[in-house]
């Protein structure tokens, strides 16, 4: 599997098309990493592509305008295998998360627990489990915090 993150790769659509159609050719899955702002193309979605949407909520600081686009939220809703992931610090942020559930169709959804250092991120799964489980959705930790903290990349 090929993962398409960082930035906004749908910001890249025609550059990235010829590359996933080879990769697909090959039998590579691919999955693109977006924050829900843009529609993905037809041809991006007929090439096999899964999404793993996570749109920001408020507690973000970004502008509702920003990232709530209703029109890019409803395409990749409808794109079967489409994963949403909300990074929530709070249990009342899975109410703005549930409002999104409701507003667009969402399926298939994650709840990732906010943090930089991994207490953090085992003290919001303590926090969030119940209201999760109760919404029937899936809960994750993240793993990359968990193993390198706020550490970035090379």
């Amino acid at each position: 599997m090929v993962v398409v993150s960082g930035g906004e790769p749908l910001s890249q659509q025609v550059r990235l098309l010829p590359v996933v159609r080879e990769l697909r050719r090959r039998g590579v899955d691919v999955e693109v990493e977006t924050n829900g702002t843009l529609a993905p193309s037809r041809d991006l979605v007929a090439a096999g592509v899964r999404f793993n949407v996570s749109p920001k909520l408020g507690h973000s600081g970004v502008s509702e305008r920003r990232r709530v686009v209703p029109d890019a939220l409803r395409s990749l809703a409808q794109v079967p295998g489409t994963a949403f992931k909300f990074v929530c610090g709070e249990v009342s942020d899975l109410d703005e998360v549930d409002a999104l559930v409701e507003r667009f169709a969402l399926r298939n959804i994650w709840i990732m627990p906010r943090g930089q250092h991994p207490e953090e991120i085992n003290e919001g799964l303590r926090k969030l489990t119940d209201a999760v489980i109760a919404r029937k959705w899936n809960i994750s930790g993240r793993l990359h915090v968990t193993l390198w903290g706020s550490k970035r990349g090379v």
